[in-house]
């Protein structure tokens, strides 16, 4: 009797447990439901297979929906971090930001991958999609060139750290564009001093760029320019040895005629003092 008296009891119990559990439950969907800021659904919402993730976001890719595919990407990450598929998904989320023209969000985004996966295979397309997105922000010669500084910085990193990367060559053909866009803006600052007859400081621009880009398209002119800063100032021989320089790696130049035709009307030509900085840094020119 005693048994029995406690088996009803503990259905009674477990029943009344019941009854209070699924008024707990449908209070809180009415809640839920009654309150604005809440989203039922968000409750229901399903984590989606890494996998699956990642091959839409492939699939949005290809199909140019850029904005869906960095979706895609961006949840793979959310919801699986520190997968093998959320390390894919941030290299190619990158690129897809980069797509999108999302530079900051880009260079972010790819240095953060850098930052977890260093040696990882991907790193060098990573770093080469920073330099990417630098590049795609260079300004016009005109402005403020520290875009082309970071372009430049980053593209080194690609060459430097992944030499044996297919990026290598176009990052190298990119590292090219940025100097000279560097070295044109010390050009038009050496031509505004040079205008203003502030010699001095002319010559230092126009100097550096002749040690400092080398390579660049800008060499010619600043070879020139020093010829006429040179002679303003009365320095002959760094005047002949400037002439003698650009004819000796430009000997076809416009440049090099007009210097030829200055000097001459002080009685001088061209003649290279092998002592002078002008003529250690020639044989580094572009033209050399």
């Amino acid at each position: 009797m005693i048994t029995s008296v406690m088996d009803r009891r503990g259905r009674v119990a477990r029943a009344a447990l019941i009854v209070a559990g699924l008024t707990g439950i449908a209070s809180f969907v009415s809640g839920c439901q009654s309150d604005p800021d809440i989203d039922i659904t968000a409750y229901a919402q399903t984590i989606e297979p890494a996998d699956v993730l990642y091959n839409q976001g492939l699939a949005n890719l290809q199909a140019g929906q850029l904005a869906e595919a960095s979706r895609k990407f961006e949840a793979v990450d959310k919801q699986h971090p520190y997968s093998e598929f959320a390390r894919k998904a941030m290299v190619m989320s990158a690129f897809t930001l980069y797509r999108q023209g999302q530079y900051t969000e880009a260079i972010s985004t790819a240095n953060r991958y850098l930052s977890l996966y260093p040696n990882d295979e991907d790193a060098a397309y990573a770093q080469y999609i920073v330099g990417l997105a630098y590049y795609r922000q260079i300004p016009e010669v005109t402005r403020d060139q520290r875009t082309s500084a970071r372009a430049i910085a980053a593209f080194n990193e690609v060459i430097e750290r992944y030499p044996d990367s297919e990026y290598v060559a176009d990052s190298q053909a990119k590292l090219r564009y940025a100097r000279d866009q560097l070295a044109g803006k010390e050009m038009q600052v050496g031509r505004y001093y040079l205008e203003r007859k502030e010699f001095v400081a002319a010559a230092n621009r126009f100097r550096g760029v002749v040690e400092q880009y080398p390579n660049t398209r800008q060499v010619e002119e600043a070879l020139a320019r020093l010829v006429e800063t040179y002679y303003a100032m009365g320095l002959e021989s760094e005047a002949q040895t400037a002439a003698a320089v650009l004819g000796h790696n430009f000997p076809d130049s416009q440049w090099y005629a007009d210097s030829y035709n200055l000097l001459r009307t002080g009685g001088l030509e061209p003649r290279e003092n092998k002592g002078s900085w002008i003529s250690r840094a020639g044989a580094r020119l572009v033209g050399a």
